[in-house]
């Protein structure tokens, strides 16, 4: 007699159960009880007759054998997902810091849409960790210091390069000629990037000279925007002051190092392959690797 087949309600349940280490949050993405879940986990174990999963208070972790099931799952769900996509059509999504999105995206986006004038292009504002089911999204713009989703596809594209920046009229008034001067300057940092100064220093080949940080900003963009207004020396990726070099609103005194992150590429596993997908994928490394090169003009 024929050992009867899992459900594929089981499978999906134990997948999600497994991938996210939690029934709760497995029940929410799959929209059905904690109960459901678990009863559907237990016949599936019962029907194997092994156990998958060590329960605890705190997470549900996969046994040996029931890791080697989720993964095999997990490949399985995302081709099925892909294959689907690749039929469907509808908006894409982008996602990126608000810095990013000021600086270095809005001035180049009308190059995509004229490239690609059919593709519904959306975007999601954030720089943290990403659900890619349950945000919609397609692709992110991160960091390499980041930790990349499971599943997802990571794609480091080109090195950031950093460097100090500043108002002409300030770099005159402080008189900033050598890295010494910073020393009675008013730097400026963000929350996100304390290590900033530090970083600058090291990869640039000169010895941390114990700068202090005057002020601290919430975001890139309201530093930048300090700096336009003459308010410090802002270190910050040059791949969001390009275009206030270009215009003189601000000036590099020091020029730009490649600093120790990469830009990178998360793509999303389920909705990468979408050709609109590819084509985004494919602009961005483009645009990126424009902007590296710029750095050696």
């Amino acid at each position: 007699m024929k050992t009867p087949k899992p459900s594929l309600n089981a499978l999906r349940a134990f997948e999600a159960t497994a991938r996210l280490r939690s029934f709760s949050d497995a029940a929410n993405e799959l929209s059905v009880t904690h109960g459901a879940v678990s009863r559907h986990v237990r016949s599936l174990e019962e029907s194997l007759g092994i156990q998958l999963l060590n329960r605890n208070a705190h997470s549900t972790d996969t046994t040996p054998q029931g890791a080697r099931l989720a993964e095999g799952l997990s490949s399985a769900f995302n081709l099925i997902q892909a294959s689907i996509d690749q039929l469907m059509s509808g908006p894409i999504t982008l996602s990126c810091s608000e810095s990013i999105m000021m600086y270095w995206l809005i001035p180049r986006i009308a190059r995509f849409h004229q490239a690609h004038p059919m593709v519904d292009l959306r975007f999601n504002m954030s720089s943290g960790p990403v659900d890619f089911s349950r945000e919609n999204i397609n692709i992110a713009i991160r960091l390499s210091t980041r930790d990349v989703p499971k599943d997802a596809l990571k794609r480091d594209v080109v090195d950031e390069w950093i460097g100090p920046v500043c108002s002409a009229e300030y770099m005159q008034s402080v008189r900033i000629q050598s890295i010494e001067d910073l020393g009675r300057a008013s730097l400026l940092a963000t929350k996100t990037r304390s290590l900033a100064w530090s970083e600058w220093l090291s990869a640039s080949g000169h010895a941390n000279t114990g700068l202090q940080v005057a002020d601290s900003f919430e975001h890139f963009y309201l530093m930048i925007q300090a700096a336009k207004c003459g308010l410090g020396v802002a270190n910050v990726p040059k791949m969001l002051v390009r275009d206030d070099l270009s215009a003189g609103t601000l000036v590099a005194p020091f020029g730009f190092v490649p600093g120790p992150n990469k830009v990178s590429l998360w793509i999303a596993p389920y909705r990468g392959s979408r050709a609109e997908a590819v084509a985004l994928e494919d602009w961005l490394v483009d645009e990126l690797q424009k902007s590296e090169k710029s750095h050696h003009q």
